[in-house]
């Protein structure tokens, strides 16, 4: 079994080589895809140096400017299908990730016959550090808002540390997903949900990034929000297919 790591890069120079150090060293299952969006700080030039050190395990897409978080992963994703690997994730390249649950993803996906394992901050043994009360307070009500307006029982559904089984990524339309950031997350899970997929959560603790400023913002917190309620009233006035996952698996 292969599993590709997606991490999408913008100004990333002082994580980027401990993470991906770290991550090949949890097992050689485990790749890297490197999609930098032109950083100024040279974390792209990097990633070609890390390149060259793990030939075979790293690979790199460059884009010029900030194309967004959506963008970023599902160029990941693309490329992970197409050089079959098994299993593909979605990491952000701050530490606030740890590399070492790696293996747990895997193992839960196997235990529990999941196609989608998500790493939740949000169920006992889960939590988050060094973030302040407000953002625990807009991040728990983000999720809390978008289960309650989509109909679905997910602790986390805002959180970006996941797992999808390759067959999800085939079912899905990946050319007609909507979210540019955020609100990706919360749109990938719905639409596994929907379409039939088993989705499981772990638990995560959630670290606070090491280096550099977070990208969150106001827009990116008001867009996912926007997202949330047209796919509500998507789903109101046209109700997905609920069976697609259950012919994948057969």
């Amino acid at each position: 079994m292969r599993a590709l790591v997606v991490i999408p890069t913008y100004n990333e120079l002082g994580n980027l080589s401990p993470l991906v150090e770290s991550i090949l060293s949890q097992g050689n299952m485990f790749d890297v895809m490197v999609i930098d969006d032109g950083s100024p700080d040279g974390t792209g030039i990097l990633a070609d140096h890390l390149k060259e050190s793990y030939p075979g395990r790293v690979e790199v897409i460059h884009r010029q400017g900030k194309l967004g978080l959506a963008t970023a992963y599902l160029a990941g994703f693309r490329y992970g299908l197409v050089k079959g690997y098994d299993l593909l994730f979605e990491m952000d390249a701050d530490f606030s990730h740890n590399p070492q649950y790696l293996p747990q993803f895997v193992a839960t996906m196997a235990s529990e016959g999941a196609d989608v394992v998500l790493g939740s901050r949000y169920m006992p043994g889960g939590g988050v550090t060094r973030w302040p009360w407000y953002r625990q307070v807009i991040s728990r009500g983000g999720s809390l808002y978008a289960g309650v307006m989509l109909g679905i029982s997910v602790r986390d559904v805002t959180g970006g540390f996941k797992c999808f089984s390759r067959k999800v990524l085939e079912t899905i339309d990946l050319e007609s997903i909507q979210s540019s950031g955020y609100g990706f997350q919360i749109e990938m899970t719905y639409r596994a949900i929907k379409a039939g997929f088993r989705v499981v959560e772990m638990p995560i603790v959630f670290e606070e990034r090491r280096e550099g400023s977070s990208k969150m913002s106001p827009s990116i917190f008001i867009e996912a929000l926007w997202m949330v309620a047209k796919m509500r009233a998507q789903s109101v006035l046209k109700p997905e297919n609920q069976t697609a996952g259950d012919r994948a698996r057969s």
